[in-house]
């Protein structure tokens, strides 16, 4: 050590001197000037250790204050996993918000509207129609009540064989139950539509001398008749104007803000208002039609839509116009049809005729 060293040398310096004076008044003063070197050169000794307790607790409150930021880092990522959430919320919310401002729509601005509407659906489907092949009222009716829960195509494809055994309603009357179950197994539902169809046959032989009356009273007392089967056969078989409110139907008219309702019966009601008479069985085909090539219930082809300048609805579908292209049926998309035999109309805007059951 320092002091020590200063002790030896003065020490020694004394000894040479006067060697009695190591114990003396020498080594006292001798060990007071390193004491006083000492004592001055501790202090700063002392003093490292508060500096560095200091020292050691600036860093301790800056590292604080740095970890502050760490702790607000998760808060500054939750927003970012949140934001395709909150995009969609803020997009339904816009789509709410411009709903809501939307100025209510005058009677006589809809009612122009969906006539207008009408119109271009009868220059974009010229050649609609029932997409039930038939030939008489008793085929078109038995064929509807199949239409239930499946498609025009499947019930196109499974009566050829039901009328070709069972040509009349008495022959479907008499018919075996089991045998017929057989026949209608492809459209589903197989067993309740059998004993739809027997009983239907056998209520026209019984009540109407195997004929299909053209009432709608006397229709919709059949077995498994409805209104909207009535009207399919009134408005197709005997020229008798009729609304067809099918699910197609239901969603459009709601889609076109033409009216509020969800029940059938009062959608038909509220329709039947804006259009004359004389068009409802057209109507209820372009519509429909629509509802088939373009404007579907899950991905409707906004961006292919004909209608788009006029529908409320723009948007809820598909609106890039390639895409929305592939998303067209039949016809539209360059696909074969729902009938068997269409009508030549439908031939010679391009359309093609459905396979037979089993060819595809």
């Amino acid at each position: 050590m320092p002091g020590e060293k200063a002790v030896e040398t003065t020490g020694g310096a004394a000894a040479e001197k006067a060697p009695e004076q190591q114990s003396g008044s020498g080594s006292a003063a001798d060990g007071a000037a390193p004491a006083k070197k000492a004592a001055a050169r501790k202090p700063p000794v002392k003093r490292s250790p508060a500096k560095g307790t200091a020292a050691g607790e600036a860093p301790a409150k800056k590292a604080s204050a740095r970890k502050a930021p760490a702790k607000k880092a998760p808060a500054k990522k939750a927003p970012a996993k949140k934001a395709p959430a909150e995009r969609v919320a803020a997009g339904k919310a816009a789509t709410a918000a411009k709903a809501v401002v939307r100025k209510p729509e005058s009677r006589t601005a809809l009612f122009r509207r969906a006539r207008r509407i009408d119109r271009e659906l009868a220059e974009i489907y010229p050649y609609a129609h029932p997409e039930l092949d038939f030939v008489d009222p008793f085929q078109l009716i038995v064929a509807t009540v199949l239409s239930a829960q499946t498609t025009d195509l499947r019930v196109n494809q499974t009566t050829p064989g039901l009328f070709a055994k069972y040509p009349t309603p008495e022959d479907l009357a008499a018919a075996d139950p089991e045998e017929v179950e057989e026949i209608l197994r492809p459209t589903g539902f197989f067993r309740a539509k059998t004993k739809s169809v027997i009983g239907l046959s056998k209520a026209l032989v019984e009540e109407f001398g195997g004929e299909v009356p053209g009432r709608l009273e006397d229709l919709v007392k059949l077995p498994g008749v409805g209104r909207k089967t009535a009207f399919v056969v009134l408005g197709n078989a005997f020229g008798r104007p009729g609304i067809t409110v099918d699910t197609h139907f239901q969603r459009l008219v709601r889609r076109w803000q033409w009216t509020e309702q969800t029940e059938p019966d009062k959608i038909e009601a509220e329709i039947a208002t804006l259009f004359p008479k004389s068009e409802w069985t057209m109507l209820s085909h372009h519509v429909i039609f629509h509802g088939r090539r373009i404007c579907h219930a899950r991905k409707p082809a906004c961006g292919a839509c004909p209608l788009a300048p006029l529908c409320p609805a723009y948007g809820e579908g598909e609106t890039d116009p390639e895409k929305a292209k592939k998303l067209l049926k039949y016809e539209k998309g360059g696909f074969p049809g729902q009938r068997l035999n269409p009508p030549q109309s439908y031939l010679d805007a391009g359309g093609r005729p459905a396979p037979p059951l089993g060819a595809g």
